[in-house]
């Protein structure tokens, strides 16, 4: 501070206006250096976050981030509440929003977010299947964070007792898949996957292993006369008959299946690892492969998604270069970084995070296997689908289908029709 020009300041008698001066421009330059969050799962997406200050901080000295804890469901409700009440501010500068709803949002109020095409953010480092979530008409809305490719976790000891390796399991065909269940089954008494009825989260995964959708590339919905999607209901409905999968009530003894060693294997998200890695007497009986395709379905493939989310920058932010300076040098730029979250089960489907050493250590309690790059690599082979803005709508119907086709028999066609008649409702069609 110029002394001198405090005296002239206190002999004119405005030392308080001064003074208020210099502690708003103080306030001001704070403020211009910090960032306001919403996220969830202080464990996971909190600590990430902070994990991504940090390492930004040590090259924009005074760099913080306000992050405010708020589940996915209430940072929806408070962004639709905003937009209804015409009033933007009371939203944060960036928030993370799950990936099956950002189309969904981005189609119903595109003014809360900031296109980020332009932004200088490489978005072909990530997986193109990640990026398409948070991208609407060719306009980038998003920066891709964790990934929820589908990995196969098998127990490779209850294979062994069924004659397998997990290499027989590898690159397979459903129809070659749903015939060595069967074996798996009678030699050992053992489902080969377990699941929670009435979601049709499998449904899911196998639709998008070959790009297909509940939804036409026009946002309309496609579930009556879905031929793929016909299969895949097909395909779940004959395990359950068969005894190869069993249904539980809930999440919790769908986790407990895995950790009881009453299923021999699962498949979903590879977020799964680590309630699977909670059984620690299990280590070195586990491995990691990828899920079965559909039999002679154009694009068909093993690689699919399950789960995820993605940073987004509101429209009202007052620091947009910071915060996209801040994203692209996190977490679209630091090894560092995803080498750190990945203690949390944070994985990357920024495709240079594979290469780092972090991602090539082997891991014992997948028999040494190096995993998670492996789990990269899935992600970056993982097809894109129309995920549309009625998403979840269009999954509830299919899974209360899924629950009459395998709990009371119903038709197969029939309750797919009526899917497609609730999917309408929803949409005003």
């Amino acid at each position: 501070m110029n002394f001198k020009k405090v005296l002239a300041c206190v002999l004119a008698g405005t030392m308080v206006f001064s003074m208020g001066a210099v502690m708003t421009a103080g306030a001001a330059s704070e403020e211009d250096n910090k960032l306001t969050v919403w996220t969830w799962d202080p464990n996971f997406n909190i600590y990430a976050i902070n994990k991504a200050a940090e390492i930004y901080a040590q090259d924009h000295e005074g760099f913080t981030v306000e992050v405010t804890e708020i589940q996915s469901d209430d940072i929806e409700s408070k962004i639709t509440t905003a937009v209804n009440a015409g009033d933007l501010s009371t939203l944060p500068d960036i928030f993370l929003m799950q990936d099956n709803s950002f189309q969904k949002y981005t189609t119903f109020y595109p003014d809360v977010f900031t296109d980020l095409t332009e932004s200088g953010i490489d978005f072909s480092q990530f997986s193109e299947a990640k990026v398409a979530y948070s991208t609407l008409e060719g306009v980038n809305y998003g920066v891709p964070f964790d990934n929820g490719a589908v990995v196969n976790c098998v127990r490779t000891d209850l294979l062994e007792q069924a004659g397998f390796t997990v290499d027989d399991f590898t690159d397979i065909t459903w129809s070659d898949y749903m015939e060595k269940a069967k074996v798996v089954l009678e030699k050992t008494g053992l489902p080969l996957l377990t699941a929670q009825a009435g979601s049709p989260d499998m449904i899911m995964m196998m639709l998008q292993s070959c790009g297909a959708s509940l939804f036409n590339e026009d946002g309309t919905g496609n579930i009556a006369g879905n031929e793929v999607l016909k299969q895949c209901v097909n395909n779940y409905a004959q395990m359950v008959a068969d005894g190869t999968l069993v249904e539980v009530t809930d999440w919790d003894q769908y986790i407990s299946s895995l950790n009881s060693s009453t299923v021999v294997s699962t498949f979903n998200g590879c977020w799964i690892m680590a309630s699977i890695q909670a059984a620690e007497d299990q280590s070195g009986k586990w491995a990691i492969t990828n899920m079965p395709r559909l039999d002679d379905v154009e694009n068909a493939s093993n690689y699919s998604n399950n789960g995820g989310s993605s940073w987004a920058i509101c429209s009202n932010c007052q620091h947009v270069d910071l915060a996209v300076d801040f994203l692209n040098s996190t977490f679209a730029g630091s090894t560092a970084l995803y080498d750190d979250v990945i203690s949390k089960g944070a994985l990357a489907t920024w495709a240079p995070a594979g290469e780092s050493d972090a991602y090539n250590v082997p891991v014992d309690f997948y028999g040494g296997d190096t995993v998670y790059a492996k789990i990269v690599d899935f992600a970056t082979k993982t097809p894109s689908n129309a995920t549309g803005a009625f998403y979840y709508d269009a999954r509830d119907a299919v899974g209360v289908a899924l629950s009459n086709i395998t709990q009371t028999g119903a038709d197969v066609d029939a309750e797919l029709e009526a899917a497609q008649e609730t999917l309408d409702f929803s949409m005003g069609v």
